[in-house]
């Protein structure tokens, strides 16, 4: 019993962590989440990204700083639809201007649009295949149950079902779909890394 804590206990721990926290970890806790602010009203709105940084002393903007390309990393994203590819460009102008090192900075951003490229060219097609594959079958999957349903002789119809709405062929399409995704975001998480990483 010795070793359960009264939720006091537990906020005096707290409040001792808090008070041990040297003076560098007190202004991250203060001014990144107030970059990452910064970032999200720039996203959305039209905002001079660079005055309001800029507003900061140069101890605070290095955390300011820190918090905003955090939130703009995560801002790029594969290019599913327009307000995803704006948000991405916006995100990747934000980043540029917030970065010391412009020439790695356009060197991973290189890389990034390779990859939002392919997507966009070649994994579109790769879409449609996979698409009319997962189609056809799940069509013969079905027809196979109503014969086994029905009976082996009985004839059938599958005109009237349509097999794109059906919610089992939509949840394989998904789980097709995030595969698909997942090693374009595998390669786009990396390069988000980099980006944080750069001066």
């Amino acid at each position: 019993m010795s070793d359960i804590k009264s939720a006091f206990e537990i906020a005096m721990e707290k409040a001792n962590k808090i008070e041990a926290a040297t003076p560098e970890e007190k202004m991250q806790w203060k001014f990144k989440p107030q970059g990452e602010q910064i970032a999200a009203k720039y996203l959305k709105d039209d905002i001079n990204l660079l005055a309001e940084v800029s507003k900061f002393k140069d101890e605070e903007r290095v955390y300011v700083t820190q918090g905003a390309v955090e939130v703009l990393v995560r801002g790029i994203d594969l290019p599913r639809n327009e307000i995803v590819k704006k948000t991405t460009r916006k995100a990747m102008d934000g980043i540029k201007l917030l970065k010391k090192d412009k020439t790695n900075v356009e060197n991973v951003f290189n890389k990034i649009r390779y990859i939002l490229n392919h997507f966009t060219n070649e994994g579109e097609q790769q879409k449609k295949q996979a698409y009319e594959q997962v189609k056809m079958q799940f069509a013969a999957k079905l027809q196979q149950a109503l014969q086994q349903q029905r009976g082996a002789n009985a004839q059938m119809d599958m005109s009237n079902i349509d097999i794109e709405r059906h919610p089992q062929f939509q949840e394989e399409w998904r789980r097709v779909i995030a595969q698909m995704e997942s090693q374009y975001l595998e390669h786009l998480n990396d390069y988000r890394r980099e980006l944080v990483e750069l001066q």
